[in-house]
């Protein structure tokens, strides 16, 4: 029979012992942070531990385990849960040849909850475990209910300070939070507060922090998630992509459920705010030249409390040049720069981005695929004719039909 991986989840409660030490005894080495070695190592005194193999660096820990599974099994400590943002995945895909047992204690996700009494099935879960917090902040206010695995660097007070900072206090204020230090240990101790208390302490790792958004809910209520009618949302002389053409765009971008979307002469926003309410974790930024719609996104931004949607103000495409590269890009107006636009945006697309280009006027409509078929993109041409009427009405209200042009971008690194 080969060698086998123990992974044990640890949460520092009381527990039989017995399995752990029969396991232990048969094992040559262990694989641990220093507090977890040591937690466990004064639990055992009777039982002298193997090796230790460190688990930072991740890399050589995956190497170092390789070369002990030829001698015989390995144990695992993690805290809590393993397989929950934890160790047990990158095991399970480093070693798929052997056989892994996995033993669960309780999470620092269920004891937080438990603690501070909160029914969490309905919760979101973000991990910022070696990842920049910048780009996350925004998602972190749009679920009413969000719980956080912190590190050194995102700590529960640099958190709080981020999203002071970053937003006003008429969304600030609706945030209530929770942090649990050392959970499940004797030196647990938990905290409760607004943001601005959080922003004012130091915590001791490792925590978890929990943020209740009392406004989310209500928003729910009122709006639909899809379809907003062209009389909910700001906009000038009637001046936004209409309904029917917005939720063709919207399927013509296929989007991811996560990464960025440039809305280019975004006008009132409207493309932009319905794939920012539908896909909260795509950071749409609206580039808009004209001062008459700033007014407009900003309203629409603050009403419908879209926070991962920016306003950038300026022509494209040179106010393009400090963001992140997108995935998916809308033209709905170019300004008379389509061709410097599409050049760029094409220039700065990721591998299978996609872009759509509106088109009303027959020179946007002739332009529009010849450069993006030049550029290498595959080109698809579809057009929208909208009539509406109200029944038993039989005269229609007609629109210009639109040709949405779709460019899209191989796989393949360019």
């Amino acid at each position: 029979m080969g060698s086998v991986i123990h992974v044990f989840g640890m949460d520092g409660s009381s527990r039989d012992d017995s399995l752990m030490v029969s396991v232990l005894k048969k094992s040559v080495a262990v694989v641990s942070g220093r507090r977890l070695y040591d937690m466990i190592n004064k639990q055992l005194q009777n039982h002298p531990l193997p090796q230790l193999i460190p688990v930072i660096p991740l890399a050589d820990c995956i190497a170092s385990m390789k070369d002990c599974l030829s001698e015989g099994d390995v144990v695992v400590l993690a805290s809590g849960d393993p397989l929950f943002f934890g160790i047990g995945r990158r095991i399970l895909e480093s070693f798929p040849q052997y056989s892994i047992e996995i033993y669960p204690a309780v999470s620092s996700m269920q004891l937080a909850f438990a603690r501070f009494g909160i029914p969490w099935d309905d919760a979101k879960f973000v991990s910022f475990h070696g990842r920049s917090s910048e780009q996350l902040g925004s998602r972190l206010l749009n679920y009413e209910k969000v719980l956080l695995l912190t590190d050194s660097v995102n700590s529960p007070n640099v958190i709080a300070e981020k999203l002071l900072r970053q937003y006003d206090r008429e969304i600030t204020d609706t945030v209530y939070c929770h942090v649990g230090e050392n959970l499940g240990l004797q030196s647990e101790h938990l905290h409760s507060g607004e943001l601005s208390e959080i922003a004012a302490k130091t915590f001791v790792e490792p925590n978890v922090m929990i943020l209740q958004n009392s406004e989310v809910p209500n928003q729910k209520k009122i709006l639909p998630l899809f379809g907003l009618q062209e009389k909910e949302i700001s906009h000038s002389r009637g001046l936004l992509t209409k309904n029917e053409v917005r939720a063709a765009v919207i399927h013509a971008l296929r989007l991811p459920r996560d990464g960025v979307l440039w809305d280019v002469g975004a006008g009132s926003g409207s493309v932009g705010l319905e794939v920012a309410r539908l896909f909260p974790e795509v950071d749409v930024f609206s580039i808009e030249r004209e001062e008459e719609q700033w007014k407009n996104i900003e309203d629409n931004i603050k009403k419908f409390r879209v926070l991962n949607m920016r306003l950038i103000k300026g022509d494209a495409p040179g106010s393009l040049k400090n963001l992140p590269s997108p995935d998916r890009v809308f033209i709905g107006g170019s300004g008379g720069n389509l061709q410097s636009i599409l050049e760029y945006c094409v220039g700065q697309l990721l591998p299978g981005g996609i872009v759509v280009v509106n088109a009303v006027i027959a020179k946007t409509a002739a332009l529009a695929p010849e450069i993006l078929y030049t550029l290498g993109l595959d080109v698809e041409i579809k057009e929208i004719a909208v009539q509406r009427f109200n029944y038993p009405q039989v005269e229609a209200q007609r629109f210009n039909p639109i040709k949405i042009i779709v460019g899209s971008k191989s796989q393949q690194d360019w």
